[in-house]
């Protein structure tokens, strides 16, 4: 783990709302941090991301991104820690997280980025808000998903919480979520 004077964490909050569950949880995990530890947040739905379109096997290389998903990525490459704050929509991860996944296919391919290798070595953590209650097992794509996506990228995968919330902060009275959020930027 990087000491917490260089620890940079940044925040994606993938909800389609402001204030959601999965945000409430994400500030309870930030709330725990060491003193000096910077934090970046992103409101994933509150960017202007472009449509991902799949040059790969045409063009080969993508262009240097530019606007919001530059922004984006400049905050990725800048920090240690992704935190990842996502409700589970559909079983699987809510649209903006998707797209600037997606969108992880071209950085990999921009000229002279070495994304994957600036990737390597950063954690990736995820705290989940479902309204599966009793059946957690629910949200395993999302978590696979973004587990996956780290194993690729030769991140360290931090962990997953998952909290029990639908309604505006429901996820409050799941205190077992709530205590293990806090604790999930400290391992």
């Amino acid at each position: 783990m990087t000491d917490s004077a260089d620890r940079r964490v940044l925040v994606l909050l993938a909800s389609a709302r402001g204030d959601g569950n999965a945000e409430l949880m994400a500030r309870a995990a930030v709330a725990a941090l060491p003193t000096g530890t910077e934090v970046r947040w992103q409101r994933l739905a509150g960017l202007a991301l472009p449509p991902f379109e799949d040059i790969r096997h045409s063009v080969g290389q993508y262009p240097a991104p530019t606007g919001d998903l530059a922004g984006l990525l400049d905050d990725t490459l800048w920090a240690t820690d992704l935190l990842v704050a996502a409700p589970l929509y559909w079983y699987s991860l809510p649209a903006s997280l998707k797209l600037y996944l997606d969108h992880w296919s071209a950085f990999l391919r921009v000229p002279g980025l070495d994304f994957r290798a600036r990737m390597g070595g950063k954690a990736m953590y995820v705290v989940c808000a479902t309204s599966s209650g009793d059946e957690p097992h629910l949200a395993q794509p999302l978590v696979d998903s973004l587990r996956f996506s780290a194993d690729y990228m030769k991140m360290r995968w931090g962990g997953a919480v998952l909290g029990d919330g639908t309604r505006p902060g429901d996820v409050l009275k799941d205190e077992a979520a709530m205590t293990a959020a806090a604790r999930l930027l400290l391992v």
